[in-house]
Order: C-alpha cells, then sequence, then structure tokens
C-alpha cells in the first residue's frame, strides 16, 4: 500500500461504524499504520517516563478503595478494581468510535460506584484501534502507565468530538504532504495535522514525551496484537465488545444490555 493511499483513509475514517464485520478500517490499512509506527522505532529513541504500573490500595477504616488500584495487565490492558474480583469485565474498544463513547458516558459512573468500588467487579480496559487518529491517541494514552491511562480515557471519551475534528478537516494539500513524507514520520505529522499534540499538552503530556510515546516499538506492537486477539480470540464482531469472566457477549454494546449479564454473573 502507498503512501498516499494510506494517508487518504485516514481522511475517511469519520465513516467507521460500531460493527466490523466488514472492516470499515481494513487489516492492510492498519497495517501500514503499524508500520509506520515501528519504522519510527529505534534503539535510541528516548522512552518517556512510565509511571508505576501498578498503583497500592489505600484502606479507609479497614476497608480497601478498589477504584484507587489500577494496573496494567500482562495481556496488554489496563484494569481498575480488586484484582481477585469474582466478576472479571474486559472491554474491547476504540477511542474514536461514538458508541464507546456513549457507553462510557452512561455506565462507567455506575459501573464504578455501584459494581468496583465494591470489590466484586473488576474492569479492563484494551485498544481496538480502527484508524489513524485513533492509533496516535492510544499510542498516546497508554504510554502513560496505568493511573494516568483512566483519566486519558476519559478525556479522550468526553472530548472526543472536539479532539477528533480536526481529522475530518484535513486538507488535499495535507493529505499530499503527509503522502510525501518518509513512512516514519508519517503519524507524527498526521497527529500534528490534528491538532492531537495541542490536545495532550494541556493534559500533562509535552512535546518531547509525545514523540516518544508515538515512537514507542513495543507499544505499537502491543496494539497489534490487541486487535488480533479481539477478533481472533473472543470473535467480536463490533466495538464496544464486553467479555465477561472470559466469555464473550454476544450482541452486547450498550450498557443497559451489560449490566443484566453483570448481575448475573454476580448471583
Amino acid at each position: 500500500m502507498t503512501a498516499r493511499r494510506f494517508a487518504y483513509a485516514e481522511r475517511a475514517f469519520p465513516t467507521q461504524q460500531h460493527e466490523f464485520g466488514v472492516m470499515t478500517f481494513p487489516r492492510a490499512i492498519l497495517a501500514a499504520a503499524l508500520l509506520v509506527l515501528v519504522t519510527a522505532c529505534n534503539n535510541s529513541t528516548p522512552k518517556a517516563d512510565m509511571p508505576a504500573t501498578t498503583t497500592t490500595a489505600t484502606t479507609t477504616a479497614g476497608k480497601t478503595d478498589w477504584l484507587s488500584v489500577t494496573t496494567a495487565t500482562p495481556d496488554g490492558g489496563f484494569r481498575i478494581g480488586n484484582p481477585d474480583a469474582k466478576v472479571k469485565l474486559l472491554e474491547f474498544a476504540s477511542l474514536t468510535c461514538p458508541h464507546c463513547r456513549e457507553f462510557h458516558e452512561e455506565a462507567m459512573a455506575t459501573l464504578k460506584a455501584k459494581y468496583i468500588a465494591s470489590g466484586n467487579v473488576s474492569y479492563e480496559y484494551r485498544n481496538f484501534v480502527l484508524n489513524g487518529p485513533d492509533f496516535a491517541a492510544s499510542m498516546l494514552a497508554r504510554c502513560q502507565g496505568a493511573e494516568p491511562f483512566f483519566g486519558l480515557l476519559n478525556a479522550f471519551y468526553t472530548d472526543q468530538l472536539t479532539w477528533v475534528e480536526p481529522f475530518t478537516k484535513m486538507s488535499e494539500a495535507d493529505s499530499k504532504r503527509l503522502a510525501a513524507l518518509p513512512q516514519d514520520q508519517q503519524i507524527a505529522a498526521l497527529a500534528q495535522v490534528g491538532k492531537l499534540d495541542e490536545y495532550v499538552r494541556t493534559r500533562g503530556i509535552p512535546r518531547a514525551k509525545f514523540d516518544a510515546c508515538l515512537a514507542d516499538k513495543a507499544q505499537s506492537a502491543q496494539i497489534e496484537k490487541l486487535r488480533t486477539e479481539a477478533v481472533e480470540k473472543y470473535k467480536l464482531t463490533g466495538t464496544p465488545g464486553f467479555i465477561i469472566n472470559g466469555q464473550t457477549q454476544e450482541a452486547v454494546f450498550t450498557w443497559a444490555q451489560l449490566e443484566p449479564r453483570l448481575q448475573a454473573a454476580l448471583q
């Protein structure tokens, strides 16, 4: 696939839908995005300072505050809550997916207060990247570590319509300029055209860390692995996709559909 084809695909990304029986972001285009990030990495690339991968639970009057417990999991996700919870909820989602944003708006306050805080449910988020802007945003959120990840996740969903908009307005001139760049510069340049560097700067990610995050070879490989796992292992057919205690929840995309499944699993 040519660089020009990749740049065009990035401009077309807003047409995505939450179901991907026929992929709205084709594997070939995803591969091109991954190649850009992989070739941008080398052993001399500085790494962003990484916070601790696990936060320690705080206790009040002998009661554990499970909302304060976050960790990067061995499988490449980020988890909040009791690691030994009876019910383990896993979500695969895209930062640019409107349905994923709607789920988080509807679900997270209740999920945290009613289920995670009790220690009965843990929640893990794994990125399912659908397009270039999504890839860049996911890289930036993931490289900050477990505790900052959830704050950034909330920000990316809350502000989705704002930070995505510049990508939808890319000009033909911008597309041609990106296509003419060496592949190892395209993702970072795409993020700059979309003003993603400006957005994350106000959330504690300076330019040096922005550049380092987008050039992290390990994270780009992990994101590729997560997408493959979502499709091949869990047989997901849309985003957001949910797994409860290792079992894929078919045709569940909303909080209204998911909550009864959680309650049943808690019985």
